[in-house]
């Protein structure tokens, strides 16, 4: 079943200055979907792209020891304010998605990376659009995160991440089952178009990823993958 979006984005408080991106549906979804995991002290937790780190936190306010990554230097040092203010302990490194961690392994990865399709298909390197920019199909990080998340996990690890149905939720199941993941959908929720997708309706059209009229709702599915 495809929920409604909560009314309100429920998050922890921090701060999110401009160029670092503001939790919004897909991060409460995500939370959600990290809180009925088993995670408590003896739980090491990967966040790959933690932006201001709200989900870092919650994962650290169960006990969980968390190491967090992004590729932007406003998001890392935001990570670490907010992790200061919160008198909790990160990890957070400056990299890009598992690079950061060679060698290392978690029970839990969780991730809310980029997945809107763009027109160009190159992704930016500087500036905030670099939160939601995908690429043409919008998987130029969904598909490093199925491909390079299994030799981070443990045995019986889990992956956890959020995109848009929009980026193909079919081929991101596929993906990851070849990659040796026993790969599911756990949460959806259907949620308004946000000014980003309302800006490229036409364009979305054209790609043949919205139908025509479409409803103006865009639904996020989290994944949960395990290492078995």
């Amino acid at each position: 079943m495809v929920s409604q979006a909560p009314a309100a984005v429920r998050t922890e408080r921090l701060l999110t200055p401009p160029g670092v991106y503001t939790p919004q549906y897909d991060t409460e979804l995500l939370g959600r979907a990290m809180s009925r995991e088993r995670v408590g002290p003896e739980t090491d937790i990967l966040d790959l792209g933690s932006g201001g780190g709200v989900l870092a936190l919650r994962a650290a306010r169960l006990g969980a020891r968390v190491t967090a990554i992004d590729i932007a230097w406003p998001a890392v040092l935001t990570t670490r304010l907010n992790a200061h203010l919160a008198r909790r302990r990160l990890t957070v490194r400056h990299g890009d998605l598992t690079d950061a961690v060679s060698g290392r392994s978690y029970d839990l990865v969780v991730s809310n990376p980029p997945y809107v399709p763009s027109p160009p298909r190159s992704l930016p390197h500087r500036g905030w659009s670099r939160a939601w920019e995908a690429g043409h199909d919008g998987r130029a990080i969904v598909d490093r995160i199925c491909d390079e998340a299994p030799a981070v996990l443990r045995p019986k690890g889990v992956l956890l991440f959020v995109h848009s149905a929009l980026c193909g939720v079919e081929a991101t199941l596929k993906r990851l089952a070849d990659a040796g993941l026993c790969a599911s959908v756990t949460e959806q929720a259907l949620i308004p178009f946000g000014p980003v997708l309302r800006s490229r309706r036409t364009w979305l059209r054209r790609q043949g990823l919205l139908g025509e009229p479409d409803d103006g709702l865009e639904r996020l599915v989290v994944v949960r993958a395990e290492r078995i």
